[in-house]
C-alpha cells in the first residue's frame, strides 16, 4: 500500500494544534511539503519552533481577505498545491436552540462552513494548475447523527457532507478528488470542553458526562488525532486514488449503541 506523500504540497487549516497538528506532522513525515495556518498566534509560534520546515500564517478562515492573503503566501512557499485539508472549526455553543444567540450561530457557521468555502475557492485553481489533487474536508459524526444542544455545529457538519459530495462530482473532470472525514470523539482538550459544557447543561459531573460519550461507542474508547491523520494520508496518497465523494467515519463505531 503506497501512502508516501513524497513531493506533495499540502495546506492544512487550523494546523498548529490538535488534529490539525497531527495532519501537518503526519504529511511532513511522509515526505510532503506542508504549510499551515491557524488563528492562534501563540500555538502557531510553538508549532513553528517544533516544525521549522513547515510554512505558517496567522489566519482567521472566516475572513475572506485573510484567506486570500494566506493563499498568496502558501502558494509562494509551496510552489503550488496538491492537497487542501479543510480542518478549521469550532465547537460552537452548547445550549438549547432558544438560548443560542444569533452571534453564536453566525460565528459557528462562519468558521465551520463559510471558511471551508473561502479556502476551497482559492485552492481549486491551484489544484487544477497542478493537474489534479485532493481536498479533504473535516466533518464530524455530528454530520451523521443528530446532536441535541449542538445545533449550529451539527448543522455545519451536515452541510460539509453536501459540500463534499457536490464538489467531488464537479471537480472530477479536473482529476480532483474530494472526501470528508467524520471523526468521532477525539481525545484532547477540545472534547473535554464539550464534555464539560454538556455536564453543566445536564447538571451532572464531568466523569458521568464522559461516560455518556463513551457508552455509545462500540469500541468503548475515544479515537486519537493520529487515527484521523492516518485516514487523511490514505485518502491523499496513491493508496486512496479511487476514493472520492465519500464521508468516512473514524469513530470507533460511534452511535451504534445509542
Amino acid at each position: 500500500m503506497n501512502t508516501s506523500a513524497q513531493g506533495l504540497r499540502v495546506l492544512v487549516t487550523a494546523g498548529a494544534a490538535g488534529i490539525g497538528c497531527a495532519f501537518a506532522s503526519t504529511f511532513h513525515e511522509a515526505g510532503a511539503k506542508v504549510f499551515v495556518c491557524d488563528i492562534d498566534a501563540q500555538a502557531l509560534s510553538k508549532f513553528r519552533a517544533e516544525h521549522p520546515q513547515v510554512g505558517t500564517a496567522v489566519t482567521d478562515v472566516a475572513v475572506p481577505s485573510q484567506v486570500d492573503e494566506q493563499f498568496d503566501t502558501a502558494a509562494l512557499f509551496l510552489g503550488g498545491l496538491d492537497v487542501l485539508i479543510n480542518n478549521a472549526g469550532i465547537v460552537g455553543p452548547t445550549a438549547r436552540v432558544e438560548d443560542i444567540s444569533v452571534l453564536e450561530w453566525d460565528r459557528t457557521i462562519a468558521i465551520d462552513l463559510n471558511g471551508m468555502f473561502y479556502c476551497t475557492r482559492r485552492a481549486v485553481p491551484l489544484l487544477k494548475a497542478a493537474g489534479g489533487g485532493g481536498i479533504i474536508n473535516l466533518s464530524s459524526i455530528a454530520g451523521r447523527l443528530g446532536y441535541p444542544l449542538r445545533t449550529p455545529y451539527s448543522a455545519a457538519k451536515w452541510a460539509v457532507v453536501g459540500f463534499t459530495k457536490s464538489l467531488a462530482i464537479e471537480l472530477s473532470p479536473s482529476n480532483i478528488r474530494v472526501n470528508a472525514i467524520q471523526p468521532g470523539v477525539v481525545e484532547g482538550e477540545r472534547v473535554n470542553q464539550v464534555i464539560s459544557a454538556r455536564a453543566a447543561a445536564a447538571s451532572i459531573d464531568f466523569e458521568a458526562s464522559r461516560e455518556q460519550f463513551v457508552s455509545t461507542i462500540s469500541l468503548r474508547r475515544m479515537v486519537g488525532a493520529q487515527d484521523v491523520a492516518n485516514m487523511a494520508l490514505f485518502l491523499a496518497t496513491p493508496a486512496g486514488a479511487s476514493i472520492s465523494g465519500q464521508a468516512l467515519s473514524v469513530c470507533g463505531d460511534h452511535g451504534s449503541l445509542a
